[in-house]
């Protein structure tokens, strides 16, 4: 199944068990897969229609009255025209608001740039206390879902619609506020996150021992809070670090990754990312080229950093 599919399941196996679980989509039931939900739970299932900012004040009254309410719309509407409400309704009101931004960065593809969330980790971080998560496969939708759901706090959930793949081997163990190591290394280290950058890690991991680079690979999932202990271990242990996201290079994996690196114990961290750019119309393997964010552009970077380090 595809991650919206996995994402789905997991809301109506939750809700069979837990009446609080319920579902707010902005006219979009059918592009997030949830109307399966809808049909299952019609009375726990509400279209605010487009009307993304009333609708994350609708899932903060819900959640005052004790429901566990998921909001879902497209991400550059759930950050950027939704977010005074999400930051003052749902979080200063420490409530339990679950909020879903779809299509991140590129992934928005032919919606074009009015609608491609390249800024959305950087609003979101700055929020206190929110939990933020960008889960990179349907083995880590259902391994993190239950723990969204049951976190005390409002929570951010960055996910495309469209996406199958497999990056994880079924039955892994994931925990909010903990990255998955998928490949040891000496050399540097790859931290990643997310649907589109995950494979673009590991074959970048693949294309650097081609060179005689051996690079370790973590699926930094929960961007928010960020693992510091494991970020420490693998900066100690290679002395170089390379974030990958979907998303601009200020404020987002990168900078979390450097800002806690800069004070703790300063290394190299060069962040792979979109440099200064609005989004565009194109399909995912143009864009992504065109910003620079295949394993194939990335590498050579890589490579001249890491060796000018060395040097």
């Amino acid at each position: 199944m595809g991650m919206r599919e996995t994402y789905t399941e997991e809301l109506i196996r939750l809700a069979e068990k837990d009446d609080r679980i319920c579902v707010l989509d902005a006219d979009l039931q059918v592009g997030h897969g949830t109307k399966a939900f809808g049909d299952k739970f019609p009375e726990r299932c509400i279209n605010a229609g487009v009307a993304e900012a009333n609708m994350v004040g609708i899932a903060a009254g819900l959640s005052a009255g004790g429901k566990i309410p998921f909001a879902e719309t497209f991400g550059c509407f759930a950050a950027r025209r939704a977010f005074d409400q999400f930051f003052l309704s749902g979080n200063y009101a420490q409530q339990n608001v679950k909020l879903l931004g779809s299509d991140p960065g590129v992934m928005a593809e032919y919606n074009g740039g009015t609608h491609m969330p390249l800024e959305d980790l950087s609003m979101m971080r700055a929020i206190p206390g929110l939990v933020i998560v960008s889960p990179s496969d349907p083995v880590s939708v259902k391994g993190l879902m239950e723990q969204i759901a049951y976190h005390e706090g409002c929570v951010y959930i960055r996910m495309p619609r469209k996406a199958e793949q497999e990056i994880h081997a079924e039955g892994t163990k994931f925990k909010l506020g903990k990255g998955v190591v998928l490949k040891d290394g000496t050399d540097l280290t790859i931290i990643a996150t997310g649907f589109a950058m995950m494979p673009e890690a590991v074959k970048s991991a693949e294309m650097l021992a081609e060179k005689g680079i051996k690079a370790a690979v973590i699926d930094m999932h929960t961007i928010k809070p960020l693992d510091e202990e494991l970020v420490l271990e693998y900066a100690k242990k290679t002395g170089m670090i390379v974030t990958m996201e979907n998303h601009q290079t200020k404020g987002g994996l990168g900078g979390a990754v450097a800002e806690y690196l800069s004070t703790e114990y300063p290394t190299p961290v060069l962040r792979m990312g979109v440099r200064e750019k609005f989004g565009q119309v194109g399909t995912k393997d143009f864009l992504m080229d065109d910003y620079g964010i295949t394993a194939a552009k990335m590498v050579p970077e890589i490579e001249a950093y890491y060796k000018a380090r060395k040097a």
